[in-house]
């Protein structure tokens, strides 16, 4: 019986003083007021006011009433202010999946400013390589998803964000390091490391070993950027990177990029989107940002 109304009248005539000025703060007549809490009167069984003349003074039914309509008055009124924020694109939750293993430092320098520029919105990273992300966007799990791989489906958006090349990481001091580039027969003997992505998912294989019908001697995985470029400095094997990766980290490891192949293997980075979502404005501000971030060598 008790509906928000009643508690905004209450809590109206407490801080306008009376019947008349509340009706103006509500935008309602005074009659239109009059008529609800005596409605809302009849139905409880007990008086809200005392009527004193032309002061209203309140019952201790009434007194009951302000506490609550203090209370949930403002609530009401900020949760209209966040749902008014979310249908604007202006607050919420920005979850991102990662099917670009490298990619998070790239991602970390985005994120940074978007944090800063979007106060309101928070963001969830999800580093699971292994899972399908195409999946997990259809099914809400997140909202983002950050891939080399793009799959072109019905109800789903990929914008490029920045091209990259692919390439052999050897030691200073690896027979290979003096080549322009590499044949798939360069590695049959080597110790190839990686990150922990299936075959099927990793260039290397799918764009230059496997064609060829090559394998390397060994496959490794690793999750560790840093430890990776340390194996591989240190002539514990070779490893496919992106090439701005290697330049990054040419000051700290003592390796060495090789193109794959005479023609190289040129990738882009895609951020993927529901097409539902694309009207959000914290999302598109992300994606509108990482497009200025972009790292290419």
């Amino acid at each position: 019986m008790i509906e928000r109304i009643h508690l905004a009248i209450i809590r109206a005539v407490n801080e306008h003083g009376s019947l008349t000025a509340a009706a103006d703060h509500l935008h309602l007549t005074q009659s239109a007021l009059s008529h609800a809490i005596r409605k809302l009167e009849n139905q409880l069984g007990v008086a809200v006011w005392h009527r004193e003349g032309r002061s209203l003074r309140l019952t201790q039914s009434g007194e009951y009433l302000l506490g609550m309509a203090n209370r949930l008055v403002p609530q009401f009124l900020d949760a209209e202010d966040r749902l008014r924020e979310f249908s604007l694109g202006e607050r919420g939750q920005l979850r991102i999946g990662m099917e670009c293993h490298p990619c998070y430092q790239w991602l970390l320098k985005v994120v940074s400013p978007y944090m800063q520029q979007w106060p309101d919105v928070d963001i969830d990273v999800r580093q699971k390589f292994q899972f399908g992300g195409i999946g997990a966007l259809f099914s809400h799990e997140i909202d983002m998803l950050v891939t080399p791989d793009p799959f072109y489906k019905s109800g789903l958006h990929f914008a490029p964000v920045f091209d990259y090349e692919q390439v052999l990481v050897v030691g200073s001091d690896h027979p290979l390091s003096g080549l322009d580039y590499v044949e798939p027969s360069h590695l049959a003997s080597e110790t190839l490391v990686t990150y922990p992505v299936s075959i099927e998912r990793l260039d290397i294989y799918s764009q230059f070993l496997l064609p060829a019908g090559l394998a390397p001697r060994r496959h490794k995985e690793i999750e560790t950027t840093d430890i990776m470029l340390q194996m591989v400095a240190c002539g514990r094997g070779v490893a496919a990177l992106p090439r701005w990766l290697v330049d990054e980290n040419a000051a700290q490891f003592d390796v060495v990029p090789i193109r794959l192949g005479q023609q190289g293997i040129h990738k882009q980075i895609h951020l993927g989107v529901r097409d539902s979502d694309l009207s959000i404005g914290y999302l598109k501000a992300f994606m509108t940002l990482a497009g200025k971030y972009t790292l290419t060598a």
